[in-house]
């Protein structure tokens, strides 16, 4: 099983208004173990950010003059996330912007590459109903260190998301229905997913031990258990 956890910084909220990714941080997880794998460009995006997203992710138009442009590092990207589970926290955002990086430079989208796309917000949200989901509320619910976390910056979010990830999904390995984001829908959907469980059947010598048990628990609440009350007689 191989995650890839993945984060975008941008110019502002739209690519439709001609924004566009200036940050990528992305985290390989294989088996729920970090690789120590990893992948993250700075991006020219050839305009100025808004002053809003400025103040969040601090990445000025100077810093980003002298790096590359998205088409220049597509392969890498696509290399680093092809045949992975993309997990994103607020999907439809980073995919939107993936997407129209990815159609200027003459290629499909990004799930044509990659496995599919699961929402970690929307996954906290099914958890969590009616409370915060942020990035920074799930670090301080499942204790995972965000202190220096001033700026927002894709790789460092990335890496706060995986530890996030492990923790809200440990013990979920064999459920029988996971949250899958449905890119074409934009709706979380159902994996159903079938596991052999064994049978354990215990043997005479354990049946007999079992029944002297309960037959002391009965004896000691002076017959009133309720698995004896409503126990079949017997011919």
């Amino acid at each position: 099983m191989r995650w890839v956890i993945l984060d975008t910084e941008t110019t502002g909220l739209d690519p439709d208004n001609g924004h566009r990714i200036i940050e990528i941080g992305a985290i390989e997880v294989i088996n729920r173990s970090i690789t120590g794998r990893d992948f993250h460009v700075y991006l020219n995006p050839e305009r100025d950010s808004d002053p809003g997203a400025l103040e969040v992710h601090g990445l000025t138009t100077e810093f980003l003059s002298d790096k590359p442009k998205f088409a220049h590092v597509v392969k890498d990207l696509m290399a680093f996330v092809k045949d992975a589970e993309l997990i994103i926290h607020n999907a439809p955002f980073d995919l939107k912007f993936l997407n129209a990086e990815l159609g200027k430079s003459g290629h499909g989208k990004v799930t044509d590459v990659s496995g599919p796309v699961t929402d970690s917000l929307q996954h906290a949200k099914s958890l969590y109903p009616g409370k915060r989901n942020s990035l920074d509320a799930l670090c301080e619910r499942y204790g995972v260190s965000h202190a220096h976390r001033t700026l927002h910056g894709a790789l460092l979010d990335s890496r706060l998301l995986a530890e996030v990830w492990l923790a809200m999904t440990r013990g979920q390995d064999s459920l029988a229905i996971d949250e899958v984001y449905d890119v074409a829908q934009n709706t979380p959907t159902q994996k159903r997913q079938f596991v052999d469980l064994p049978a354990v059947v215990p043997s005479a010598e354990e049946m007999k031990a079992h029944e002297a048990y309960l037959h002391a628990l009965d004896q000691a609440s002076n017959q009133q258990t309720l698995w004896r009350q409503l126990e079949p007689s017997k011919p």
